[in-house]
């Protein structure tokens, strides 16, 4: 029997007949996730800035007679990332499609006027403003003149926004970039900047209206897809783990609940990491970098070493073999090496030895 995975990675038989209900949570389910990302991305933590560059307002200057055009736009990268995450809720055929999540809400909310009249209003806006249907709704158009040629162009500002989504970013379709070229990258971009932030801002509006349905009971959406993480918010961490190698060839384990198989030995202090040097790429496994402990605090010992301003000094947790910056759990960590150290409690303090000076008689009472 053919299978395939569903949007929360559940298999799901072809042919398999799902209920309005379960094809509505999957759909809505799948945009939560992503609009989640997208609400997670660095333009959306200025509200009122990602708000304001929906505008497509334009800044002229005139000075001495010459009027002069300003534009002040987020850095290229930064919008291209957030286009990254704002794609598919863009396209028709994936799950998490911004107009399939309205028409489940559709569905859902149809017995309920107020909510019903905000998911029509909220479809209208999305395609007039995503996917314009006219010039003037588009909003503003370019027009070029080649003087040398006598060519002329003009290309709306959806059309310019596709073509540095399609041509220079998410795709090279050669197509997006023949319509767009004549009119060059920073036109395209300009275009581009409005319908990414207003995208962003619609899914985000509208994942806080499905948090708010589900609050209420209307959805019965699972709470995974509202605590599951879906960004990074830090690239740098570390976490314990046992490494076993083997030589090329060797027989893997089957399972990760399996023993190693033979010829896999643990990866300890002792190993030689010579074996994972690659005469292209180098040293391939480097331990160098790591922490060295060179003692080992107890509980007590680490509160009292917390500076006035709540932290901890970066040359201590490094004698304590803690990175830095610190991950989220250090102190735990200590705490439990401590304890596995010491099972017996805290060891018992040498005696303290007397004065050089210090002379001492012994009498006799007896």
């Amino acid at each position: 029997m053919l299978k395939a995975i569903d949007a929360r990675g559940e298999s799901v038989s072809r042919g398999q007949t799902e209920t309005l209900d379960e094809k509505h949570q999957r759909l809505l389910e799948a945009f939560v996730l992503r609009a989640r990302r997208v609400e997670e991305h660095s333009l959306a933590a200025d509200w009122d800035a990602l708000v304001e560059l929906t505008r497509m307002s334009i800044n002229v200057r005139v000075y001495r007679g010459e009027v002069r055009i300003l534009y002040e736009l987020p850095p290229e990268e930064v919008v291209e990332s957030a286009a990254a995450r704002i794609r598919p809720i863009l396209l028709e055929q994936e799950d998490c499609f911004h107009m399939k999540a309205l028409s489940a809400l559709g569905y859902i909310c149809r017995a309920v006027p107020q909510d019903a009249a905000w998911i029509r209003a909220a479809r209208a806006e999305w395609r007039t403003r995503v996917s314009p249907s006219t010039r003037n709704e588009s909003g503003y158009w370019v027009m070029v003149a080649d003087t040398f040629t006598g060519e002329e162009r003009d290309l709306d500002a959806h059309g310019l926004a596709m073509a540095w989504i399609y041509g220079d970013v998410v795709h090279h379709d050669p197509e997006r970039r023949k319509e767009g070229d004549t009119f060059g990258l920073r036109d395209r971009f300009r275009a581009a900047v409005p319908l990414v932030a207003w995208a962003m801002v619609g899914t985000i509006e509208l994942l806080n209206f499905v948090r708010a349905l589900n609050t209420a009971g209307m959805l019965k959406l699972r709470q995974e897809v509202f605590d599951e993480q879906v960004t990074l918010k830090s690239t740098t961490w570390e976490e314990r783990a046992e490494m076993y190698y083997a030589p090329v060839g060797t027989q893997p384990p089957s399972l990760a609940s399996s023993p190693m198989p033979e010829g896999w030995l643990p990866l300890s202090k002792a190993s030689d990491l010579s074996v994972f040097r690659h005469r292209i790429a180098g040293q391939l496994l480097n331990t160098e970098r790591a922490p060295c402990i060179t003692y080992l605090p107890s509980p007590e010992e680490v509160e009292a070493a917390r500076t006035t301003a709540g932290g901890w000094k970066r040359n201590k947790l490094a004698a304590w073999g803690v990175p830095w910056p610190p991950p989220k759990g250090w102190k735990d960590e200590l705490a439990e090496c401590w304890k596995a150290a010491h099972p017996d409690g805290p060891p018992v303090p040498p005696p303290t030895p007397a004065p050089t000076d210090f002379a001492q008689d012994t009498l006799d009472f007896g």
